[in-house]
């Protein structure tokens, strides 16, 4: 069986669970809490010595960290990954936007707003990060304004790692109740691809959300948290 070492609060580990959990793939999770520094005891950094979650371990006990490197060996020869090879470059087209762009300023948004509770402290840095949120978002909206899902017409892990963050995205600041109506949906623009990409993913999640926890999906809603302390890829 694999094991997930993750924060259950944290997108990038909520990436790992929903990908297994909509594969069908059995999981066990093991809970590493980031805010008291867990990810940085000896035991922990032997496992992964980057000191980040989540870390999968395969049920032959390798180790594999990075939720978008986890995310590909789970999805291989599944529905999630495209067989073209032009499509799978795609895909890790988007996942390292999403890692390089996306996430490391939706996420560093939300945590300073959301769960720290502190924007007189990030004043200067949380604009930075909110405007080139927005930027990546803004590269989303475009895109889908051709295409149903970001790779080859189809859902995969490319949508799954770039909704992590983005259905949480209001709670860092970043535009979200003008197109979703019940304040989940993010977009850059008032236009309707975000929000039909958006909507068929919250289908696709939310059986799982509403009634995942056996199988390992936390209401990602709860508190997604993400820091410098341990939260990685």
């Amino acid at each position: 069986m694999y094991r997930l070492y993750e924060f259950s609060s944290s997108g990038n580990c909520y990436k790992l669970r929903l990908a297994m959990a909509q594969l069908g793939v059995p999981f066990e999770r093991v809970e590493k809490d980031i805010t008291r520094g867990e990810t940085r005891s000896d035991d922990f950094l032997a496992i992964n010595p980057n000191g980040r979650i989540p870390v999968l371990v395969t049920p032959d006990g390798r180790t594999l960290p990075e939720s978008n490197a986890a995310l590909c060996y789970l999805a291989r020869d599944s529905q999630l990954m495209p067989t073209d090879a032009f499509e799978q470059a795609q895909v890790l087209q988007w996942m390292f936007f999403e890692q390089y762009n996306h996430e490391p300023n939706i996420a560093t948004s939300r945590y300073w707003l959301h769960v720290l509770g502190e924007p007189e402290k990030y004043a200067d840095g949380l604009k930075e990060k909110q405007q080139k949120g927005h930027e990546a978002l803004a590269v989303m909206e475009r895109h889908l304004q051709a295409v149903p899902f970001f790779v080859g017409g189809r859902y995969s892990i490319a949508d799954i790692a770039l909704y992590a963050y983005t259905h949480v995205a209001d709670q860092g600041g970043l535009l979200a109740t003008e197109l979703s109506g019940n304040q989940g949906v993010v977009g850059a623009s008032k236009s309707t691809a975000g929000l039909c990409w958006y909507a068929g993913l919250k289908a696709r999640s939310s059986g799982w959300v509403l009634h995942g926890k056996a199988a390992g999906v936390t209401p990602c809603r709860e508190g997604i948290t993400d820091s410098d302390g341990g939260s990685g890829a």
